[in-house]
Order: structure tokens, then C-alpha cells, then sequence
């Protein structure tokens, strides 16, 4: 049994896939043997949902005989608690998102590699099977070569009652909720085509002042001349299609990829996922099942999340979670320029 301590309790999905974790140990081999939290009062609420044994310092946790951590504070708290738990020889699982700065996922990269652990980042894009089926068409070239990408990620925010309050939308602790959550799909496009060269980013803030950036369109261009488009929008309350890859010899299209599209109620038998191919006379179903809502999505995150514990490959290095923060903070260099800048310019570090 591997036993893991949570280092802060401030990111929910936390007590999704922990929460499999406790509920089935034999399936899981994962034991969550104590946690910690800065804010005293939630730790003394939220361990017990996770039957962990609370811990008044990091430190303490740390050497209590855990054998990894998971990393789920608020972003302004990672790099600091990386280089404690690195120090420490605990394998980590970082949740997203990476860092506020490029000085602090240098901080982390630094801090992995020279104590010699195991990382990984915890994106739920990179373990959902729909998502890796994409991903292995477009890399088999099975329709040709990729020409567009789209991918539309969306969050219902104005719904959520006390949001504006909440440190997900603190610039202190968080920078605002495009930094938040547009770094799914944006580290989802890194996964699958690399680095690209250059983004074009619009940033808006549409329904509530104290939710900054709650809309924004990047448009990021490849070597090769492929264009993606994240287009994020977290004023969205409905939603079906979530990623168009349209190849020179077919398509493919993804439906209830995110929360909107996956809580909602879809026609019986409607398809996830499905691929055209020049010349056939319908559609490829993937056969694929799209999760019921989007919680069991966080909590399938649980076995592969396991598996890493066990001793399996990183879902995501510390490096690439630094190249993926790059091309979020590239969005804001271009939107405070108000045009297309490379990924690789020197001013994403003062973002």
C-alpha cells in the first residue's frame, strides 16, 4: 500500500479521484495517510472527507512516512511546497495549474531534477480515452495531415453561487480563471502537436467585474502552418461539440468534453466521439463512452493516477507542464500587446 499525503486541500478534484482512492484500496493500492493546509479551519473541514490525518506543518507531513504527495493548494503555494516535498525524496503529483510565473516552474523543474524524484503533472485531458484516441489518429496521420484544430473549453462560472469570492479567481493565488482553467485545453494542444511558434490571443471580461477574463479566443500557429484555436468561454452554461480536427482526407469531432457538455442530457446513443474519412459512406464511431458528468471524469483520473504512484511513466514531465504554462502566459503577453508575439519571447517571463 502506497501511502500519499496531500499537500492543501484548496483544489476540489482533490476528493474526486482521493475519494476512489479511499473508497476502493484494493483496487487502488493507495492509502491517503495525512494532509495539510495553511488555512487551519479547512483542514480541520476537509481531511476527515478524505480520512486523512491532519498535520499542523508541511514539514511534519512530510516526514511522517509518506511515500508521495499530492500537490492540490492554490497556485501561489506550488513551487514552494515542490521544493519541500523534492527535498524530502517524495514522488509528487502536481495539480494544475503549474505555476503563476516562469520563475516558478523554473523553481519546480530545478527542484525535481537535482533531488532526482518522480513527477508528474495531474491533467484530466491527457487520461480521458476519448482524448487519447485523438490523439492517436492524428499522430497515425489515419485521416491525413492535420490542417485546423479547434478546441472549445467552457465553464458555467456566473452560476456558481460566491465564485467571485473564491481563491480560483484571486489574482494573489491564482492570476484569474483563463490562467485557471484555459490551461486544460492549451496543455491538451501541447500534448498532441508539440510547441507551437506564435499565439494571437483576445481576453475579455463579459458578466461579472470580479471575475476577470471569463472569455478569451488564442490562436496559436505551428511551423507547419497548422492554426489551433482554444476558444475558452466561462460564461457558458450549455454546450455539446468540444473539439472539430479537420485532416486533408476526413475529420474528427469529440461532443461533452467538458463541463457543460457533459452535464446536460443528450439524445439516446448520440456518439462522443467520431471520425469521417474521405470516401467512406458514414461516419467511424469510436465506441468510446463520454463520462456521465463531468465529477466521474475527475474521478477516473484515479487508476492512472495510481499507476503513476506505482511506479508508472509521468502523464505529464515538469518540463512540458513549464511549456504549457509558457503558451498561457503567451496569451496575456499577446493580449497586452494586442498582436501575434512568439511563445519564446522574452517578456512571457515578466508576465
Amino acid at each position: 500500500m502506497i501511502k500519499v499525503g496531500i499537500l492543501g486541500l484548496a483544489h476540489g478534484h482533490v476528493f474526486n479521484y482521493g475519494g476512489e482512492w479511499i473508497a476502493h484500496p484494493e483496487k487502488y493500492g493507495i492509502e491517503i495517510a495525512g494532509a495539510w493546509d495553511h488555512d487551519a479551519a479547512r483542514l480541520q473541514t476537509d481531511a476527515p472527507k478524505l480520512k486523512a490525518k491532519p498535520f499542523d506543518t508541511a514539514e511534519a507531513l512530510l516526514a511522517s512516512g509518506i511515500d508521495a504527495v499530492v500537490i492540490s493548494s492554490e497556485t501561489a503555494y506550488h513551487a514552494e511546497l515542490v521544493e519541500k516535498a523534492a527535498a524530502a525524496k517524495k514522488d509528487i503529483i502536481l495539480y494544475k495549474p503549474m505555476a503563476l510565473t516562469m520563475a516558478e516552474a523554473d523553481r519546480i523543474v530545478k527542484a525535481v531534477n537535482e533531488n532526482g524524484v518522480r513527477f508528474t503533472m495531474g491533467w484530466q485531458m491527457r487520461l480521458d480515452p476519448q482524448n487519447i484516441k485523438m490523439k492517436e489518429l492524428v499522430q497515425s496521420k489515419a485521416l491525413g495531415e492535420v490542417t485546423l484544430y479547434r478546441r472549445r473549453h467552457a465553464l458555467g462560472t456566473q452560476t456558481w453561487a460566491n465564485f467571485e469570492n473564491t481563491w480560483h479567481v484571486d489574482p494573489r493565488l491564482n492570476r484569474d480563471i483563463f490562467a485557471d482553467d484555459s490551461s486544460h485545453p492549451i496543455d491538451m494542444m501541447q500534448w498532441m502537436f508539440g510547441m507551437p511558434e506564435t499565439v494571437s490571443c483576445e481576453m475579455s471580461t463579459m458578466v461579472n467585474p470580479k471575475i476577470k477574463n471569463d472569455n478569451g479566443v488564442a490562436l496559436f500557429r505551428y511551423a507547419n502552418g497548422l492554426i489551433c484555436e482554444i476558444s475558452c468561454c466561462f460564461t457558458c452554461v450549455a454546450s455539446e461539440i468540444t473539439t472539430e480536427i479537420y485532416c486533408a482526407n476526413g475529420s474528427i469531432q469529440q461532443y461533452f468534453g467538458d463541463n457543460p457538455g457533459a452535464r446536460l442530457p443528450r439524445l439516446a446513443g448520440m456518439e462522443g466521439l467520431k471520425w469521417y474519412r474521405e470516401g467512406d459512406a458514414d461516419w467511424t464511431n469510436s465506441g468510446i463512452p463520454s463520462p456521465a458528468s463531468h465529477g466521474q471524469r475527475i474521478r477516473d483520473q484515479a487508476g492512472p493516477l495510481a499507476d503513476f504512484l506505482k511506479g508508472g511513466p509521468a502523464i505529464c514531465t515538469a518540463e512540458e507542464g513549464r511549456d504549457s504554462l509558457r503558451l498561457v502566459l503567451a496569451c496575456y503577453l499577446s493580449a497586452r500587446e494586442g498582436r501575434r508575439v512568439s511563445v519564446w519571447d522574452e517578456r512571457v517571463a515578466g508576465i
